[in-house]
């Protein structure tokens, strides 16, 4: 059997954790730049807020409604969720996590595994504070399902089993297609213009039609609805294809040196999360552009190769710093840049060119030496170009405290005197 644990508003709830008296009372937490809504708890959803919109838009109901307000905190997001995926662990061996929310878990083929859900649920809520709810299935798909119906039903209480139930079919016919896990948008709109709107009309679609009309994934999609395993339990995530870090910036800025500044953080943020995950790049790109809602638009990207695969952030750095000169035009106003770091490969393994004359080795212990200094919140160690100017930093106005990963922000209690 596999359990999917999705934890509840997870980035609401997060915040909860440290400020219990929001219970009960609406909040919402923002997107970078402080931009829109990106989780919003049960109460703020009752309010008719919507996921997705502007800020700036709902202002009148957020002050009217005395909605509690968070920008984005992603350090407490992620060490929440490592703690999460850590308990989850001590309920097996098998934990693939599937998101920064969400995990599947294998669990013994025992018949009913309710009772083992609602411990899952309990445990995780008592030693995080983070709700949960929890599907049971045979297949991924199933338990997706049945986490979507846990999260919102009553009667479940956050736990569903649909292994053999059977209120499946029932589950089945009130879902409409395009929830099911697999099922985009567009081929919904297919499935939907040939009569099949409920998950239970897919299900029960002949294999031959499936194949004629659409491909092998959302034919897995309906062996697995039929609890045939198609979607192998994944532990061990595949190593990460490319790497992304970039950021809007909470002001347009016209300068390139502010510029070189942004984008050496970002550089360096990239290649230690590289590093993390004991790889080393061959290709980088930099990127740039400026509000796409003014006359003046401008978006560039420049691209570079390595010879020799580098995990080296002054290396990295040197490279991008290049690229972003050459795609640079003064006289505009940019809103963002970033860096992406491509065709990664295992870092011990590396193909060197028959040319490199770098020290690898002497590079890699410098870098870990770094990356060990660096692993307190305070970032000791910093290039010369990540310039501390905080022109570019976005906006963060409503960001609460670093409950978890910063001594100096650790929450403070007061025995109260009697």
């Amino acid at each position: 059997m596999i359990a999917l644990v999705d934890c509840n508003n997870f980035y609401v709830s997060c915040e909860r954790v440290f400020r219990p008296e929001l219970e009960g009372r609406p909040v919402v937490v923002l997107s970078n730049n402080d931009g829109c809504i990106i989780s919003r708890s049960n109460e703020a959803k009752a309010l008719g807020i919507a996921m997705g919109v502007p800020l700036f838009k709902i202002r009148t109901l957020i002050e009217t409604q005395k909605v509690e307000v968070f920008s984005s905190n992603y350090t407490l997001y992620g060490d929440m969720s490592a703690r999460v995926m850590q308990t989850l662990a001590t309920f097996s061996p098998e934990v693939e996590c599937y998101s920064i929310d969400e995990a599947f878990v294998s669990l013994p083929d025992t018949g009913d595994n309710t009772d083992r859900g609602r411990e899952i649920k309990e445990t995780v809520g008592r030693w995080t504070g983070i709700p949960v709810s929890v599907g049971i299935g045979p297949t991924k798909t199933i338990a997706k399902l049945a986490a979507g119906i846990a999260k919102k039903s009553s009667k479940a209480r956050g736990v569903l089993d649909l292994a053999g139930s059977s209120y499946y079919d029932h589950a089945l016919e009130i879902t409409p297609v395009g929830d099911i896990w697999g099922i985009g948008r567009r081929i919904s709109d297919k499935l939907n213009k040939s009569g099949i709107v409920t998950a239970l009309q897919l299900r029960d679609m002949d294999d031959k039609w499936i194949l004629r009309h659409f491909n092998i994934n959302v034919l897995r999609t309906v062996l697995e609805l039929r609890g045939e395993i198609c979607l192998e339990l994944e532990p061990c995530p595949e190593a990460k294809k490319s790497i992304t870090v970039s950021r809007s910036f909470g002001k347009p800025i016209d300068s390139l040196e502010d510029l070189q500044g942004a984008l050496a953080q970002f550089v360096a943020r990239a290649a230690e999360k590289m590093r993390q995950e004991k790889l080393a790049t061959s290709v980088i790109n930099v990127f740039l552009s400026t509000n796409r809602f003014n006359d003046q638009y401008y978006a560039n990207v420049a691209v570079a190769g390595f010879e020799t695969p580098s995990s080296d952030t002054g290396e990295i750095l040197e490279q991008a710093l290049v690229l972003l000169a050459r795609i640079y035009q003064p006289g505009l106003h940019y809103v963002k840049t970033g860096v992406t770091l491509l065709e990664l490969c295992d870092a011990t393994c590396c193909q060197r060119s028959l040319f490199d004359e770098k020290d690898r080795e002497r590079s890699a212990r410098l870098m870990s030496a770094i990356d060990s200094l660096n692993q307190s919140a305070r970032k000791n160690i910093r290039w010369a170009s990540e310039k501390l100017s905080d022109k570019w930093q976005s906006n963060a106005g409503h960001k609460s405290q670093a409950y978890t990963t910063n001594w100096d922000e650790l929450p403070s209690v007061a025995a109260e005197k009697r």
